[in-house]
């Protein structure tokens, strides 16, 4: 017996807001796709989908992150319920969105062109679909939010990396110019970093030396009360 069957049904989608960073370009990107069908067709939209009768928020938007980049473990976080009744023409439709983040050399290329899907530049984007704005703006805000209490910003560089391609990443989730001085000495001082002997030599002269994000002491220094905080002018 369905308890709730006099009341009426809404679809429940959801958006995913794929963050990646392009160490090059030193921009935030955002994965596009050209949407499909109606409504919007031909129009840049976030991946999304309606989430199936007996799966979870979560395993929805982890289901469409793999289809679209053939991805299993990434971070991702919920951000926030969109409800607005005429939001989608199509019907009405709730959706929460999800953002991630992506490392842009690990994606399944041939997944991205199959589902139609772009890398934009976050300075630079299209106009979307719907409220597809709104969830972006939503979901940087929370992204800026996180890098400043967790180490999360490592998920968008490879696993050796220079304090100057740190920095060049903070600046672009931040969107402003950081002290490098300041940068340089938080990071430095919460001995999460481990120093490598190798430098990198293709950007600079000299060569700057490699770290890496050494979790396990991340994950025991959390435990014992440690707070990450990286909010530097």
């Amino acid at each position: 017996m369905k308890l709730y069957s006099k009341y009426t049904r809404y679809l429940v989608a959801v958006d995913c807001i794929i963050f990646g960073y392009d160490i090059l370009e030193k921009e935030i990107k955002l994965l596009l796709i050209k949407r499909s069908f109606d409504p919007g067709k031909g129009k840049w939209s976030l991946a999304g989908g309606f989430v199936d009768e007996n799966e979870s928020l979560d395993d929805a938007a982890s289901r469409i992150l793999r289809k679209l980049t053939g991805l299993e473990s990434v971070y991702m976080k919920q951000s926030y319920a969109y409800g607005e009744t005429n939001r989608d023409p199509g019907d009405r439709v709730i959706s929460v969105s999800y953002f991630a983040l992506i490392a842009i050399r690990d994606i399944n290329r041939e997944l991205t062109q199959q589902n139609e899907a772009h890398w934009r530049s976050i300075a630079r984007l299209p106009d979307l679909i719907f409220d597809h704005s709104a969830m972006v703006k939503k979901a940087l805000t929370d992204l800026q939010g996180q890098v400043k209490i967790r180490p999360v910003g490592f998920e968008l560089l490879p696993e050796k990396l220079t304090l100057v391609q740190l920095q060049a990443l903070y600046e672009a989730i931040y969107q402003r110019e950081i002290d490098k001085r300041n940068f340089r000495k938080k990071i430095l001082s919460m001995g999460i970093l481990e120093k490598l002997d190798e430098k990198e030599k293709e950007t600079s002269k000299k060569g700057a030396y490699y770290y890496k994000f050494d979790k396990d002491k991340y994950d025991k220094l959390k435990q014992s009360g440690f707070y990450f905080n990286l909010d530097v002018n």
